[in-house]
C-alpha cells in the first residue's frame, strides 16, 4: 500500500472511530461471483476506496452521507476488482447530501452521487431497483451485503467480498444498542453482526443491503469499528423512508 493510501486510510479511520463503518470490511464473506452485482460502486478519494455505493440511475450512485471526503471524488464501476490502470472512472460531478443529515448516528445517512456521465448499461454494469414501498423488511429474512476493503484478518483486498446477513427486528435491535447506551435514529434497519459472525465494517460504508434483488438499505454504522462479531448489529438507513427524496433529487439534478 502506497504512503498516500495509508495516510488517507489512517484518517478515515481516526474520525470514524465513534460512529461509522467507513472503509468497512466484509466479515466472513467470499468472493463474488463473475458478472454478478453489476451495481456496485467502489466511491473513491483522490483515486483511493474510501466507501461502498451502488447505481440505482445511470447518472446515480447512491452511498452513505458520511461518505462526503471532498470535492475529488470519483466511482468506479463495472469491475470487482478495484486494482489495476484499466478501470472505468466516473468523475462526480454533484453530490446531493440529506439535508438533515448531521452524523451516522443520527440518521439521515444517505447520499446521491450525481456522475459526470451517464453510464451505459450493459453486462458488467447495471443498475439496481431500491424499496420504493414503506413496507418492513421481515426479520429473518436473508440478505446480501458486498464491498472491498479489509477482510477478518485485517487484509485489505482488491476483490469484491460478499456475505449474507440476517434481517434483525427492531424492537430487539434497539434493545441489544441499549446495552451500550446508544439510542438508534429514525427510519433505520438492522441486519448482521449480532448471533452471526458475519456482517459489514470500516470500507463497506454506503453499500446496499439487498434483498431478493432489490436494495433496502445502505450501509452506515456498527459500534465503535468494532467487526469482530457477533455482537449488537450493524445498521443501515432505511431506503423506502427516503423514496421520496431520491426522486425528487434525482428530478432535480437532471
Amino acid at each position: 500500500m502506497s504512503i498516500h493510501h495509508q495516510v488517507l486510510l489512517a484518517a478515515v479511520f481516526s474520525a470514524l472511530t465513534y460512529d461509522a463503518t467507513h472503509g468497512e470490511e466484509i466479515i466472513n464473506g467470499k468472493k463474488v461471483q463473475k458478472n454478478s452485482l453489476q451495481y456496485m460502486a467502489s466511491v473513491q478519494n483522490k483515486g483511493v476506496h474510501i466507501c461502498g455505493g451502488f447505481l440505482i440511475d445511470p447518472s446515480y450512485v447512491l452511498t452513505a452521507a458520511h461518505c462526503d471526503f471532498g470535492n475529488n471524488m470519483s466511482v468506479i464501476l463495472g469491475t470487482q476488482n478495484i486494482a489495476g490502470n484499466n478501470l472505468k472512472r466516473y468523475m462526480v460531478k454533484t453530490k446531493y447530501k440529506h439535508q438533515s443529515y448531521r452524523s451516522s448516528r443520527t440518521g439521515n445517512d444517505i447520499m446521491l452521487l450525481k456522475l459526470s456521465k451517464k453510464v451505459k448499461q450493459n453486462k458488467f454494469v447495471k443498475t439496481i431497483k431500491i424499496q420504493s414501498k414503506d413496507k418492513p423488511v421481515k426479520p429473518n429474512a436473508k440478505c446480501l451485503v458486498a464491498g472491498w476493503g479489509k477482510t477478518e484478518n485485517q487484509k485489505r483486498v482488491d476483490d469484491l467480498l460478499m456475505t449474507y446477513v440476517p434481517v434483525i427486528n427492531f424492537n430487539e435491535c434497539q434493545k441489544e444498542w441499549n446495552k451500550v447506551n446508544v439510542k438508534l435514529p429514525d427510519n433505520v434497519l438492522c441486519a448482521g453482526g449480532y448471533k452471526t459472525k458475519s456482517g459489514a465494517c470500516q470500507g463497506d460504508s454506503g453499500g446496499p443491503l439487498v434483498c431478493s434483488d432489490v436494495a433496502v438499505g445502505i450501509v452506515s454504522f456498527n459500534y465503535n469499528g468494532d467487526c469482530a462479531y457477533p455482537n449488537v448489529p450493524n445498521i443501515y438507513t432505511q431506503i423506502s423512508k427516503f423514496s421520496t427524496w431520491i426522486k425528487d433529487t434525482i428530478k432535480k439534478g437532471v
